[in-house]
């Protein structure tokens, strides 16, 4: 047995033991509480603009210049991160900061073969140097970088660690993070890699700069490889799982990242809460088709002029993709000016919710007649696009060849007032120019309108008469989903059926949408909106500085980009809405006397012509005819009226003469010798007779 001196010598050396591992263990913790690890200092990030479906719209540079987004496990795919700590660091999961066995494993390497043959940092270690990068490769650094792994095992939990790790490890020039390497090299988030591009995304941080594989490419597919035949060393792997990721090339190009959606970005993020990702209502597939669509336009129309579109879903008042202009960086365009919030003239596409109310007080059918003539309201002498004059036309004719007296007419009847009354109850307000009541004006563009208000309105039209206000996500108030109403549904529907009836833009492919076209006064804005039974586009072409711009037109300039978005859109085509029970299209001879013309018999008259009935003046009551005396036996009888309304129909002995007139002389063939009677009617139904005897 050992002697009382001997225990009580271990006795002693075993308390000063523990004494000094306590005082040792007591100076860490001061150490650790006095000199934590900077992890809130951690480096800033890109800033992030979702879409709907929580996808990447755009990314910002952080102030530092890179590419760094935030991520989270579960935005990477699940072998990734197996494939990371197998490669890096197998024993991350039971560690508590340093792996002994793998350091012990690194110094006898380097012992034996003179140079460093494997690391022994744990990805615990390889973060506390991404947080703080050392000054050099010393042995007090790597001391420095195994206390601080240890600090940071007790602060973050593992899946923190990984986290960190993913967000900061370095991938090449100014990426960092696992999601911008990706997005980069792949163009695709980190969810969806392959084996061979996660082994590729293993390998780069190593020596990011010399396997960068946009510039090195030879030596990132070694790298590669290496991480493919370790994974299938260590069971992680089949032979031919990783022969076959090997087949694949790696990238030699580096993408963009996701910039979509400029203005409606910017934007929200000024509105946003701070350290949230704002996310809009935008779907980002529809949002890239339409920024084709305008850039592709943009580059056709001209390098002042720029294009601005509007796509929103009727039923929820979400704007499922915005181009505020062709190109957001083109200062020859103003790129930087959202024109979908401008207000400018909407020329003609004011005159659907026209006629419309005009349907709802049953004041017209779309075979009622109406005059296009020149006219004058009180002062004010509206005229037609083209300088023409069509007479007298249908309803359905007017609203689709968009004759401005005729709108005019039915906005005089239905009181401006009541239409501007309307669109504010449809959460739109127009704006009047200063000091001035709404005026007929208005039917022809004389008010100031943004396209989004434009698309709200229409969204009505869309959606059975019914408006919900439109929304990205960049509200700082939310908006309500209350609907407004702007025209009742049986209204509503003939408008859809006179607007589904518009010959398609030359070249364009049939869509089965209802639009209209409209120009500003000086060509100065084109405009095309159209829908189908779900989704409203709206489109604007001009220049920002609103200078005018000679041949730009809504129907050649705004409708053929209309029916290329929906089509790019990528959005499925919804049927217009079928014609309502009860809701009637009748034909022109069966209207009732009361909507067979629109307005008073003695409204404002053709210039230089009467408003009288019409006359026949040749050949006179009574009169004998020798056509036998005339040098050619086959000349027919020239017939003149006066007074009346054009068009009109001629009958010979009751048999009417071949189509209408719009001129006031007429020709007829007699069948033979005898009595004859002429007859002639005007477009307001009145007649004249004269009966001739042909020798």
């Amino acid at each position: 047995m050992p002697s009382r001196k001997i225990l009580r010598k271990l006795a002693i050396g075993t308390a000063a033991g523990a004494t000094l591992l306590a005082l040792f263990l007591a100076a860490l913790w001061q150490l650790d509480r006095a000199y934590p690890p900077p992890l809130d200092a951690q480096a800033a990030t890109s800033a992030e603009v979702l879409d709907r479906d929580g996808q990447l719209l755009r990314a910002f540079a952080t102030p530092d210049g890179y590419w760094r987004l935030d991520t989270r496990l579960d935005q990477v795919d699940k072998g990734f991160v197996d494939m990371l700590v197998a490669y890096e660091d197998k024993r991350f999961w039971d560690h508590h900061g340093v792996d002994v066995l793998a350091i012990g494993r690194a110094a006898l390497q380097l012992v034996a073969n003179h140079r460093i043959v494997s690391g022994g940092s744990t990805l615990s270690m390889q973060l506390a140097r991404l947080i703080e990068p050392r000054d050099s490769r010393s042995f007090a650094s790597k001391i420095k970088q195994v206390l601080r792994a240890i600090q940071i095992e007790r602060r973050l939990s593992k899946r923190e660690i990984l986290e960190r790790y993913l967000t900061l490890a370095p991938y090449g020039g100014n990426l960092e993070g696992v999601r911008a390497a990706s997005l980069a090299y792949f163009g695709k988030e980190p969810k969806r890699l392959t084996v061979s591009e996660e082994a590729m995304l293993v390998a780069l941080p190593q020596l990011p700069e010399k396997r960068r594989p946009d510039r090195n490419p030879k030596t990132a597919l070694a790298a590669r490889d290496r991480v493919l035949q370790r994974m299938v060393s260590a069971g992680n792997l089949s032979e031919r799982e990783a022969a076959r990721a090997a087949l694949d090339p790696v990238p030699q190009t580096r993408r963009a990242l996701p910039a979509l959606a400029a203005h409606a970005a910017d934007l929200a993020l000024r509105n946003a809460t701070p350290g949230t990702a704002p996310q809009l209502t935008i779907r980002k597939s529809v949002q890239r088709g339409l920024e084709a669509v305008a850039r592709d336009a943009a580059r056709k129309l001209g390098p002042k002029l720029s294009v601005a579109l509007v796509l929103a879903d009727s039923r929820t008042g979400d704007i499922l993709g915005e181009v505020g202009s062709a190109d957001y960086f083109d200062s020859r365009r103003s790129g930087w000016i959202d024109m979908t919030r401008v207000l400018r003239s909407p020329g003609s596409t004011l005159k659907p919710f026209i006629y419309g109310l005009a349907f709802e007080q049953g004041m017209i059918a779309q075979e009622t007649m109406i005059e296009d003539s020149p006219a004058d309201f009180g002062g004010y002498r509206p005229r037609n696009f083209d300088m023409g004059y069509q007479g007298d036309v249908t309803i359905r004719q007017a609203l689709q060849l968009s004759l401005n007296v005729p709108a005019v007419r039915v906005l005089d009847a239905v009181g401006p007032a009541r239409l501007i009354a309307r669109f504010h109850q449809a959460g739109v307000n127009p704006t009047l120019p200063l000091n001035e009541a709404p005026g007929l004006a208005i039917g022809l563009g004389g008010v100031g309108i943004t396209l989004r208000d434009l698309v709200q309105l229409y969204t009505g039209l869309a959606n059975g008469g019914k408006v919900h206000a439109l929304r990205d996500g960049t509200e700082r108030i939310p908006v309500t989903d209350a609907a407004a109403t702007i025209l009742d549904a049986p209204a509503n529907w003939q408008i859809a059926d006179i607007l589904g009836g518009m010959r398609p833009p030359q070249g364009a492919a049939p869509r089965g949408i209802a639009y209209k076209t409209g120009t500003s006064y000086g060509y100065r804005d084109a405009w095309s909106v159209g829908y189908d039974g779900r989704y409203v586009l709206g489109v604007w072409v001009g220049r920002a500085d609103a200078s005018a711009v000679p041949g730009l037109s809504g129907y050649v300039s705004a409708a053929p980009i209309l029916f290329d978005g929906f089509v790019r859109s990528g959005l499925a085509a919804v049927p217009l809405p079928a014609q309502p029970a009860g809701v009637l299209r009748p034909r022109s001879e069966d209207l009732p006397v009361t909507l067979a013309r629109f307005g008073p018999v003695g409204g404002p008259s053709v210039a230089g012509v009467s408003e009288s009935a019409p006359r026949i003046v040749f050949p006179p009551d009574g009169a004998r005819v020798d056509l036998a005396a005339s040098t050619d036996q086959q000349s027919p009888l020239v017939l003149k009226l006066q007074g009346g309304r054009a068009p009109f129909r001629w009958l010979a002995n009751g048999k009417p003469l071949v189509g209408l007139d719009r001129t006031r002389t007429a020709t007829w063939q007699p069948d033979g010798a005898g009595y004859s009677t002429l007859t002639v009617i005007d477009a307001a139904g009145r007649a004249a007779s004269v009966k001739v005897f042909v020798e």
